[in-house]
């Protein structure tokens, strides 16, 4: 079978990602209208996050970086019949642990909630209203894991369309539930509870019709003794810690931000929400079209085509994620306001979200590069290295988060806040949450550095001719698309007080401009986008 290029394939996931992640900021701007920013919206954040933790950890973490390099190997060496006892073996082991796991979450809801929001403890309705939610939506985890391994199968066939848009399904069962189900609920923040909890089921229906064609779909059986199997469950044991750093470090951020100011939850999740739409729609895209790819030239021992397949990752990475971070960090308020500055949410709502947003952007070109080079250390079977990276980030990144809030509650709070304790006067100062953000882009920063001073190290990595080139023009087409962008801000009114559609006018003249600037800049460096071909 003919091997479709890398940029094919990116162009393919990415296209069907571009689709979800719309819909998820409409889902988002469904939920801030219908529920604005306060005790009930944090009570969802944490009870989304912490499945939506895990899921990340067994779908687009651990679990994809240890199955997609032996199942590769399996496809390219041994017959179909070996790789479909493989799906069978894995799915009916993953699905039994994560049984499991989803029936803890649900029995002790209310001891993962002491855990990962202790700081609702002290305030019984929304703690309770955290139990019932997360009671909810734990569930989801074992369904979307499972159209992750589904996914999986599909990626290694080249087949990536399906599952990039299997995300739709969730948006579209979220934002139903956000305006039109939630008014028929007693608590109509749980109607987008159940929501989630039945799109996690209809993911997976979705795209088993895909596994029959390429019979893949086999009835799933115990495997936990499987030679192949255990290989996985070597790799992906470590590898829990080391490929989601960045995701503990937002539950640890989730933990600190309930003892702040009430709507911090929020404000976060929606920074880190409006973060994953370039994140997903290309640093996801490029580390989920890759890893195939190394694996494979490993298995062939192919170290040239190993080595221009993770070149081509980097050079793309830095032409997306450089401007996206620019952008993200220049029109991080404007952003809010366009898209959330609706019904209960106010404009104190989008100073707020705004600032975390701003912060946490800029470290988008990190968390986009570990996207491509992490894949590089799992392909070749190096766990250790990731992992050791992970475990020094993220101390960083606590040791981070308490230093900066400290200087900010330094800066920021009143004489009077300190009558009840210092503790209190944590939740009557805003804009602390934006410490927690700067703490993790800076942490992202470190465990990249980590990583490409690894890959140096282990010279599985020849650098292609040209990065000097390439570098000079993707520095020069951001300082023009800068320009365009704070010439933007500078002209438009104040976007805050303005009506809803000249917002929308407004924002999309900008970033329009803005982004057709930096293309015209980049082609008149002579740059090409034949330079990205890479198979």
């Amino acid at each position: 079978m003919k091997v479709p290029s890398l940029l094919r394939s990116l162009v393919s996931f990415s296209g069907m990602t571009f689709i979800s992640r719309l819909l998820g900021l409409a889902r988002e701007v469904a939920m801030s209208a219908a529920f604005g920013a306060g005790m009930v919206t944090d009570a969802f954040n944490v009870a989304f996050r912490i499945p939506n933790f895990l899921r990340r950890l067994f779908a687009e973490g651990s679990f994809s970086l240890a199955f997609v390099p032996v199942l590769t190997e399996v496809k390219e060496k041994e017959s179909e019949e070996a790789l479909r006892e493989l799906v069978a073996r894995t799915a009916g082991t993953l699905g039994a642990i994560l049984l499991v796991v989803t029936a803890v979450g649900v029995i002790g809801a209310d001891w993962v909630v002491r855990l990962f929001a202790a700081g609702a403890v002290d305030e019984p309705e929304k703690f309770d209203l955290t139990v019932n939610l997360l009671r909810v939506t734990f569930p989801f985890l074992l369904f979307v894991s499972l159209t992750a391994l589904a996914g999986a199968v599909l990626n290694a066939y080249h087949r990536f369309a399906l599952p990039a848009l299997a995300p739709v399904i969730l948006n579209l069962c979220w934002i139903a539930a956000a305006l039109w189900w939630a008014p028929h609920f007693d608590v109509p923040i749980m109607a987008v509870g159940w929501a989630i909890f039945a799109s996690g089921v209809l993911q997976l229906l979705f795209l088993l019709p895909a596994l029959r064609r390429l019979n893949m779909l086999a009835w799933p059986k115990w495997g936990w003794s499987h030679p192949k199997v255990r290989r996985i469950r070597q790799v992906m044991l470590p590898t829990l810690f080391g490929s989601s750093v960045a995701q503990v470090n937002l539950l640890l951020d989730t933990l600190i931000a309930s003892f702040l100011i009430t709507g911090s939850q929020t404000w976060l999740g929606q920074s880190d929400r409006l973060l994953e739409f370039p994140l997903g729609l290309f640093g996801v895209a490029l580390g989920t079209v890759i890893l195939p790819s190394l694996s494979r030239h490993h298995v062939t021992t192919d170290a040239a085509g190993f080595s221009r397949a993770l070149d081509w990752g980097l050079r793309t990475a830095l032409l997306i994620a450089l401007p996206a971070m620019l952008g993200l960090v220049l029109l991080a308020e404007p952003l809010v306001a366009t898209l959330f500055l609706h019904g209960k949410f106010t404009a104190h709502d989008v100073a707020m979200a705004g600032m975390s947003l701003a912060a946490l952007s800029f470290g988008l070109p990190a968390f986009v590069l570990i996207k491509v080079v992490a894949p590089a250390f799992y392909a070749r079977g190096d766990t250790r290295t990731p992992v050791r990276a992970g475990v020094v980030a993220m101390a960083a990144n606590m040791l981070l988060n308490l230093i900066f809030v400290a200087l900010l509650f330094a800066l920021w709070h009143r004489p009077e806040d300190l009558q009840a304790g210092w503790l209190a006067a944590l939740a009557k100062v805003p804009g602390l949450h934006m410490a927690l953000a700067l703490a993790s882009a800076l942490a992202g920063y470190l465990n990249l550095a980590q990583l490409w001073h690894a890959l140096a190290k282990a010279g599985v990595y020849q650098r292609q001719p040209g990065w000097a080139r390439h570098l000079l023009r993707v520095g020069l087409a951001c300082l023009v698309m800068s320009g365009v962008v704070l010439a933007g801000r500078h002209f438009a009114a104040d976007w805050t007080t303005v009506p809803t559609l000249q917002r929308v006018l407004q924002l999309g003249a900008v970033i329009g401009t803005a982004g057709l600037a930096y293309l015209l800049a980049l082609f008149a460096q002579g740059f090409r986008l034949r330079e990205l071909r890479a198979s």
